[in-house]
């Protein structure tokens, strides 16, 4: 019941078909399987205190008294987000010396609120730093398509996709800075959605870069993530409605390039499906993406933050850091000291000019990454793991930069791949982006 989401459960929960127990033992029980990958996906389970969640959600609602949207839902959380009395790792290990959390992170306060049962924290690639969700130090869940093959599950938020696809639990909440919740969503066949950053708190969230750190949910239903975003933002507006046909531009540069063929057949029969239904497709190169290869010579804000807030835990203990992430930041410590001011300007030109290019548009379509999720072992070389890091993490990082927002819709690809559908807006068309997405899918009738 679990891996058909958050307003399925909540239905049977109202109609007493289930009960918060029952999910709950659902949940650890996968989590527990030896066969399975939960100790891949977790790095801490919170069975005793979510048992007690569970237990007081039957009671409330047994009285007719439910607690709120959540009541009696599990529900993962990232290892970057505080609980109070634990230590924060960020699917590290060099963290583990850092004082426990004095309380939860503002969204676990107001997922407990709703009456969520927070199960436990989501493995996830160190320091978030990373879009392929791999993790030397705890291991790295596989992809639940073609398990045999063991694919990666998409980064950074990995633990968060595989916990929700394996029934460990109905949601998971996780961070995006490059696309680390719609990454793995398009990925692990999911729904992902990035609100507009400062929609949603970050108060007790291990950063990144604060930048551009974004929270978000990822969960088998688009109606799951707009109800879950409800709940992270306080928005009483989720989304917005379409009565006339939208119109989409759908770019046919950068975004489109290095598309390997079962992503590039599953996005145009996409295409041609809405466009049969009557949204307008404006197919036409966007002039503004142009600016983002001139970004990427200059740096990134990720590595450029993430250094200056890493750098002396880094000389501490560099052998504390998977080699991969430490590399990538140390790197940074090279740039000019100007670069983030450089970074800045060409960034500011970049967002007013694709918002130009998007005036008359209800949206901007693409596929959310250009691949289908290469095998773990196949990224052994440090080389294929740089060319496939920027492959994932290109197409989504184009929304950080922006400001926007953005979600990612599951389709199916040859050989029943999961791809993702990349629906996107400027800053602050939260609701929009959503009643726009909630539109598609409904024509997509995934």
């Amino acid at each position: 019941m679990l891996e058909q989401g958050v307003t399925h459960c909540l239905a049977a929960l109202a109609a007493g078909d289930t009960t918060s127990v029952r999910l709950l033992t659902a949940a650890l029980d996968r989590i527990a399987d030896p066969e399975g990958e939960g100790a891949r996906v977790f790095r801490d389970v919170f069975a005793d205190t979510a048992m007690a969640e569970a237990q007081a959600s039957d009671r409330r609602r047994a009285d007719g008294e439910p607690l709120g949207r959540l009541d009696g839902v599990p529900v993962s959380v990232k290892d970057l987000f505080d609980i109070a009395g634990r230590v924060t790792m960020a699917g590290s290990v060099a963290l583990a010396s850092d004082p426990a959390a004095q309380a939860d992170a503002e969204v676990v306060a107001r997922l407990r609120a709703e009456g969520a049962v927070i199960v436990g924290r989501t493995n996830m690639t160190e320091l978030a730093f990373s879009g392929l969700g791999l993790n030397p130090h705890h291991g790295t869940p596989a992809n639940p398509w073609d398990r045999a093959a063991r694919r990666i599950p998409g980064g950074s938020s990995s633990g968060a996709a595989v916990s929700v696809t394996d029934g460990m639990a109905a949601a998971g909440i996780g961070s995006d800075t490059g696309g680390s919740v719609r990454i793995p969503a398009a990925l692990c066949g999911l729904t992902g959605f990035k609100p507009t950053q400062n929609t949603v708190s970050r108060k007790g969230v291990y950063p990144l870069s604060p930048t551009l750190d974004s929270i978000g949910p990822i969960a088998p239903t688009l109606a799951d993530c707009v109800l879950l975003h409800g709940v992270l933002s306080g928005a009483d507006i989720l989304h917005a409605t379409y009565t006339a046909p939208p119109r989409v531009l759908v770019p046919t540069n950068f975004v489109a390039d290095g598309i390997d063929d079962t992503v590039a057949e599953a996005f145009e029969a996409a295409l041609d499906r809405l466009e049969a239904a009557g949204v307008t497709l404006d197919r036409k190169r966007v002039a503004a993406f142009d600016r983002l290869p001139e970004m990427g010579k200059i740096g990134a804000y990720p590595g450029i933050e993430a250094f200056a807030a890493e750098k002396e835990r880094l000389a501490a203990d560099p052998d504390g850091f998977d080699p991969r992430v430490a590399g990538r930041i140390l790197a940074a410590g090279h740039l000019p000291e100007d670069a983030k001011d450089r970074l800045d300007g060409v960034r500011a030109t970049y967002v007013s000019e694709l918002q130009a290019e998007l005036q008359g548009y209800d949206g901007l379509l693409m596929p959310t990454v250009p691949t289908i999720a290469p095998r773990i072992d196949d990224l052994a070389d440090d080389a294929a793991y740089g060319v496939a890091n920027l492959l994932m993490l290109r197409n989504p990082t184009a929304i950080n930069l922006l400001g926007g927002c953005a979600s990612s819709l599951p389709l199916l690809g040859a050989r029943g791949a999961p791809v993702g559908l990349s629906v996107a807006g400027i800053a602050g068309a939260d609701a929009q982006v959503l009643g726009l997405s909630m539109h598609l899918a409904d024509i997509l009738s995934y």
